[in-house]
């Protein structure tokens, strides 16, 4: 049977390109998160703190909102003794979202944003596949009661957690974005390759209505590996939620040295790689979104890049891979009318 077409497909129709937002974490500390605290309690104790996130990625020009949930599964709820909240930590994220959302006078997509278990499954860990589709459709089940449009599974590494968010997607009945982190020599941390991942994705029944990555190691690795990913996305919208830059330590705090010009020279390249949703994850502002929404609307596609002009422009790679991503054969990326 056809699925109807939800409201992230219906927007990836209309438009080439669609702006994500920025980060969650790294912009709840400036408003008082303390280490240790779990970001999602913010639902229910600050819940004024998440909307003026949320709006402040909307002001700027975000297409796509996601929630305040990373860490709401009950694997990670347990440590801040909320895992028997589990339903309503996701349904009031998603809710703040929605409600934010509600006042921005054009289509905002939902997206529910689900991290990783914080375990590895069997044989690494003791946590089995069964346990991570019961911990990720609890979850989602929240998220769908509060209003998203989408599962956003994302941060993942390992292909077996993976699988078991999208068949927690596929139970409760949310479509699903995926995105992995290749921050380890150009793969994720349990040796996920870009190709490998985007073969896969495009393989899938139902297909995801979007994948990528996210998070990593700064900008430049990121889009190193989504030349790999659209290469083989077999007409998948490829997603690119890159980090600010590289984190540096200065003190107590940790400091992203993306600019906001560098982030929308990223938001550009990310374009001519053929990059369907752009955005930021940790150390992006809404001033990084809104000079992302910028770039994006002032460029008309371009060559695709190759690894080595990602890299004169962006800086270099900070975990290399250790065989060469390749960037093929520079093509011509237009707009649509």
């Amino acid at each position: 049977m056809e699925r109807l077409m939800n409201k992230l497909a219906q927007l990836l129709a209309e438009r080439e390109v669609l702006l994500a937002d920025g980060a969650t974490g790294t912009n709840l500390i400036p408003m008082g998160l303390d280490s240790g605290q779990a970001p999602e309690a913010w639902n229910f104790n600050h819940v004024d703190r998440i909307k003026k996130l949320h709006q402040g990625f909307i002001d700027a020009g975000s297409d796509i909102i996601i929630t305040n949930t990373f860490g709401g599964t009950a694997r990670r709820l347990h440590l801040h003794q909320l895992d028997d909240r589990v339903v309503e930590v996701n349904a009031r994220g998603a809710e703040i979202a929605a409600e934010t959302a509600a006042n921005a006078g054009r289509p905002i997509v939902i997206a529910g944003s689900v991290g990783p278990t914080g375990d590895l499954l069997v044989p690494l860990g003791a946590l089995s596949y069964e346990g991570a589709v019961e911990a990720f459709e609890e979850q989602m089940t929240g998220l769908k009661q509060g209003g998203a449009d989408v599962a956003w599974i994302e941060t993942m590494s390992a292909p077996e957690e993976i699988d078991a968010a999208i068949q927690a997607a596929n139970t409760v009945g949310l479509p699903y974005v995926v995105t992995a982190s290749f921050d380890t020599a150009g793969r994720t941390m349990m040796g996920l390759a870009p190709a490998d991942f985007a073969r896969t994705m495009a393989g899938k029944d139902p297909r995801p209505e979007a994948f990528g990555s996210n998070c990593g190691v700064g900008a430049s690795d990121l889009l190193v590996a989504a030349l790999d990913m659209t290469a083989n996305a077999d007409g998948v919208p490829v997603v690119c939620k890159a980090n600010a830059g590289i984190p540096k330590v200065k003190g107590d705090e940790v400091v992203y040295t993306g600019t906001v010009e560098l982030m929308a020279d990223y938001a550009r390249l990310a374009v001519s790689i053929g990059a369907r949703i752009v955005g930021g994850c940790c150390g992006n502002t809404a001033e990084h979104v809104a000079a992302m929404r910028d770039a994006i609307d002032r460029h008309n596609g371009g060559e695709r890049p190759t690894k080595e002009e990602i890299i004169e422009r962006l800086g270099p790679l900070v975990s290399p891979p250790s065989e060469a991503v390749g960037g093929g054969r520079p093509q011509r990326r237009r707009r649509r009318a």
